[in-house]
């Protein structure tokens, strides 16, 4: 049966429409199906659920940078990057095309205040990070590097797609389900026999609950990038995000509750603000050696791949002590 992947693209819209054009015409080329809000921008939070509601439908996710960093939101991020990180955050793989020389691009076409010029040079670095990205010089080049990348992305992570209700019969779908109920109850069983994670790190003089660990970050502001710390117990961390371990989501998703957490507790900037990832990984050890959490590599509903975070018995346990309310 054929299936035909939906994809998301992104950009800015008027400095880049024969870009869009030139990728929209490649993508349909590719029997892919193309989604993206150029015409419906995000202009208050209806809006962006709405938008987000469409990202979740897709398979894979297709940035396109020139010269602006594009209209900003109340919080100082910009829209097309604001859709970036929804795309990261729910697991999409995404395929990036940045212009090479941005400052070869036409003064029309480009951002002159240094504060968006500032911010545009961040979000290609973020972009870049991580990840392997292509890039353009002329927008007659853009159709080859989406068939190049995308075929290669699909190849290698391949994703749900769509397939046309006609071509798939009720026979194989019952029995498709019924296999899939086989193996949720076969894994089901697997998880209920495993033993605790902290059976396996016994290490004598592990910091305890009450012990502090500080925390180490990044932010912008008009002076440019600056450094936060902030110093919290591996009982204060653990009862922040514990919360949101019952509903099992991936590492990107814990470390944004972690970081919006501080930033709020110690009134830092939220301007482009970042985690040390190595803090990060740390506090993820820690628990697991600890006990309360455990982590599995697993495959995304949208067919990608990630790191997905749960909590164990003990730490289920521990949660419900530390949130739950008591008499006054």
């Amino acid at each position: 049966m054929e299936k035909r992947y939906q994809v998301f693209v992104s950009s800015t819209y008027a400095d880049l429409k024969e870009e869009r054009q030139h990728v929209t015409q490649a993508l349909m080329e590719m029997d892919c199906i193309p989604a993206g809000m150029e015409l419906f921008p995000a202009t208050d939070e209806e809006q962006w659920e709405f938008i987000k509601r469409v990202i979740d439908d897709c398979d894979y996710y297709l940035l396109i940078i020139g010269g602006r960093y594009g209209s900003t939101t109340e919080e100082g991020i910009s829209y097309t990057e604001k859709e970036y990180d929804y795309a990261v955050e729910i697991g999409l793989k995404v395929v990036a095309l940045l212009h090479e020389k941005p400052d070869n691009i036409p003064v029309g076409k480009s951002d002159i205040a240094p504060e968006l010029r500032e911010r545009l040079r961040i979000f290609r670095e973020k972009v870049s990070s991580n990840r392997l990205v292509k890039f353009w010089n002329e927008p007659t080049e853009l159709p080859g590097l989406v068939a190049l990348s995308l075929s290669k992305t699909i190849k290698m992570f391949p994703a749900t797609g769509w397939i046309r209700a006609t071509a798939v019969s009720n026979e194989e779908l019952l029995g498709e389900l019924n296999e899939l109920r086989k193996e949720n109850s076969s894994l089901r069983a697997e998880l209920s026999k495993a033993p605790k994670p902290a059976a396996a790190y016994l290490i004598d003089d592990i910091a305890e609950l009450d012990d502090k660990f500080q925390i180490s970050g990044t932010y912008y502001n008009d002076y440019g990038k600056r450094e936060w710390h902030s110093t919290l117990s591996w009982k204060e961390i653990f009862t922040i995000i514990s919360p949101y371990l019952s509903q099992n989501p991936n590492q990107e998703y814990v470390k944004e509750v972690l970081k919006k957490a501080i930033i709020k507790r110690d009134s830092i900037s939220d301007r482009t603000n970042s985690l040390n990832d190595q803090d990060f990984q740390t506090i993820a050890i820690q628990l697991k050696a600890l006990g309360l959490i455990q982590t599995k590599y697993a495959q995304t509903v949208k067919g990608g791949m990630a790191m997905f975070w749960s909590f164990t018995p003990e730490g289920e346990r521990l949660m419900v002590q530390l949130r739950a309310i008591r008499k006054k």
